[in-house]
């Protein structure tokens, strides 16, 4: 069998769970796979349909499984994020820097607890993609599952985990370098100085984009 790139990464990300080193090494060995069905949309590195926006990144995802309209990711897009654990008035705050910024822009947040749901729910009316930082087919919080619901009809989700893969706290900190590279800019409403949401502070300044 003419060894395929797009049906092996999609076999080696199954059976790595999504981890991008393990995935690299079994593509530059030529490893064995097996031909698997995938229940969910996906597209990998090199192909046409693949996010530019992901070639600006030193470690791009070797593959894209999401759910909606992938399109969406090609706009002109801000993220906002911020703290799981936000204030009454970070959820204002949210509100009203959102409704401002969706008439122009696709609105990019990490579909979390706290400040990022309250950034697409603000959006839900215009477009917003969430980043996943667990299986694509993973509701996570479980308060979000109805946001999540929301969003899959007439929005865009996506992840590099392939179903089932749980939300381990390393895949956040890895899914932030996603969210960066998807805005144009980056809002933070409010965050910890040493939170997640610093780290897609600092993925932003190494793209070379606005904080």
């Amino acid at each position: 069998m003419k060894y395929n790139y797009r049906l092996a990464i999609l076999f080696y990300s199954v059976l790595y769970g999504g981890d991008w080193e393990s995935i690299a090494s079994a593509i530059k060995n030529k490893e064995p796979y097996q031909i698997l069905n995938c229940p969910f949309h996906f597209v990998t590195i090199g192909e046409k349909e693949y996010p530019a926006c992901f070639y600006d990144l030193d470690c791009p995802p070797w593959i894209v499984f999401y759910i909606g309209n992938l399109s969406l990711i090609h706009e002109r897009a801000v993220g906002v994020v911020g703290a799981r654990e936000c204030s009454e008035e970070g959820k204002i705050n949210t509100r009203a820097v959102v409704n401002v910024l969706k008439r122009k822009y696709v609105i990019v947040s990490g579909l979390a607890k706290g400040i990022d749901s309250f950034a697409h729910e603000a959006a839900l009316d215009q477009k917003t993609i969430g980043v996943l930082g667990c299986g694509i087919d993973v509701v996570y919080p479980k308060a979000n599952a109805a946001l999540f619901e929301r969003m899959k009809k007439d929005h865009l989700i996506l992840s590099e985990y392939p179903p089932g893969v749980k939300p381990y706290a390393k895949h956040f900190p890895w899914r932030n370098r996603l969210i960066a590279s998807i805005g144009t800019c980056l809002i933070v409403i409010e965050a910890g100085m040493k939170s997640g949401t610093m780290l897609t502070v600092n993925e932003c300044l190494d793209l070379g984009k606005d904080v």
